[in-house]
């Protein structure tokens, strides 16, 4: 409980970052709307963000390694915060876009920092709670922060504003904290091709779940003002997505424990193609079909990353798990960054319901690609433990290394 307790400052800077960055995706969509910004230009601000938060991954150790961990973290809240600011300044959609890039950068920066300072603390006794209140204080930012759309004006400089004081509000548990600064980590290599030598499924995967993820997070406002859903309904629609994938892990988890985990990403897709199919046509049977259809959509889409990760790991050695991690988030990243511009271009082309067909296209895909793989290679003798992976930083695999035991296949 101790250990927990000197941690709240970085739990409290990790509440206020969620709410501040996690707002300003959907904030930007209704913004851009109400700006006359074109659906493809929306897009590319979603894909901007992806491309900062790649850029703050690779470049966040090695800052830390030449200025230390509360430096570091100013330097990312400040860009963050300018990025918020500057919104309102200078209203062109490729202005912006250089914007959101500041955001990614900001966020992916922030939690390496915090994800270098929790390992350096924690001990293996402490490691599973303090992962476990770290999951449950992210995630719950992450759903408050889709709500946030029902209070913040789009296109308003107050809306924005208040965006950036949570982002400098976030500096100040952490630098005001006593707990002695960290040792800086060594920042991982970066050797993507690990992922694809470990499981090319898991590589797949994780593409086709930023597909699933990033499209619906950073297109879903769009979608959700074309089938006719308020502000405030747009934002219970986004936090439904993420409570769905919430809700989801330990189920998804129990099974990817105890059965094939490739059956298991088959299966997530296949009910993933059923959910996106649910969603088109869900904007029929009014708010309650659309709210339901975004639950159904979280927990099948959501869990994929995870259990993709976890088949990645069944294959690699303990030295390895850093930097396939790294890997993993990297593919990530590719899916992340290309998927809210073509989702985009679809629904201004062919209407809002392309981007489900679009994502239900990618699990076909990778439906396919598992039963291949099966046919292949045997799924590995000893495996894991299924570990839900949260996709923050490329230090997150140094910080749950530990906890991804050798368990045998079978039991």
């Amino acid at each position: 409980m101790r250990m927990l307790i000197s941690f709240a400052a970085l739990f409290l800077s990790v509440a206020l970052l969620q709410l501040s960055t996690g707002g300003v995706g959907p904030l930007d969509a209704l913004s851009g709307l109400e700006l006359a910004f074109s659906t493809s230009e929306i897009g590319l601000l979603g894909s901007a963000h992806f491309v900062g938060f790649f850029i703050g991954c690779w470049w966040a150790p090695r800052l830390m390694g030449s200025v230390g961990h509360s430096r570091a973290f100013a330097a990312f809240t400040a860009t963050g915060a300018i990025g918020l600011l500057a919104h309102m300044l200078v209203l062109d959609p490729y202005a912006w876009a250089v914007m959101r890039i500041m955001s990614g950068l900001c966020v992916a920066g922030c939690y390496t920092v915090i994800e270098a300072w929790l390992q350096s603390t924690v001990t293996n006794d402490s490691r599973g709670r303090t992962m476990g209140v770290y999951r449950v204080v992210d995630m719950s930012g992450s759903l408050c922060a889709q709500l946030l759309i029902g209070i913040l004006t789009p296109a308003s400089y107050v809306s924005y504003n208040l965006l950036a004081i949570l982002c400098c509000a976030a500096l100040i548990p952490l630098t005001l904290t006593t707990a002695k600064q960290p040792e800086t980590p060594s920042a991982p290599r970066l050797r993507p091709m690990l992922a694809v030598q470990m499981s090319p499924l898991a590589a797949a995967a994780v593409i086709v779940a930023a597909l699933s993820s990033a499209s619906f997070r950073m297109i879903g406002p769009v979608y959700g003002q074309e089938v006719g859903l308020s502000a405030p309904q747009i934002g219970w629609f986004l936090a439904t997505f993420v409570l769905g994938g919430a809700l989801a892990q330990y189920p998804v988890g129990w099974l990817a424990d105890r059965f094939d985990r490739r059956w298991v990403l088959i299966w997530l897709s296949v009910a993933a193609i059923l959910s996106s199919m649910v969603t088109i046509g869900a904007p029929g049977f009014g708010q309650n079909g659309v709210m339901l259809a975004a639950l159904l959509f979280g927990m099948t889409t959501f869990p994929i990353y995870s259990v993709a990760a976890a088949h990645a790991h069944d294959f690699a050695a303990d030295t390895e798990r850093v930097e396939l991690s790294a890997a993993l988030m990297f593919f990530f990243a590719l899916g992340a960054i290309a998927a809210p511009v073509v989702a985009s271009v679809l629904i201004s082309r062919f209407g809002p319901h392309s981007m489900f067909t679009m994502i239900a296209a990618g699990h076909v895909i990778l439906v396919m690609f598992g039963l291949a793989r099966m046919i292949v290679r045997p799924g590995p003798g000893n495996r894991t433990r299924y570990v839900y992976s949260p996709r923050t930083s490329f230090l997150i695999g140094r910080l749950m290394g530990r906890q991804r035991v050798r368990r045998n296949g079978d039991d």
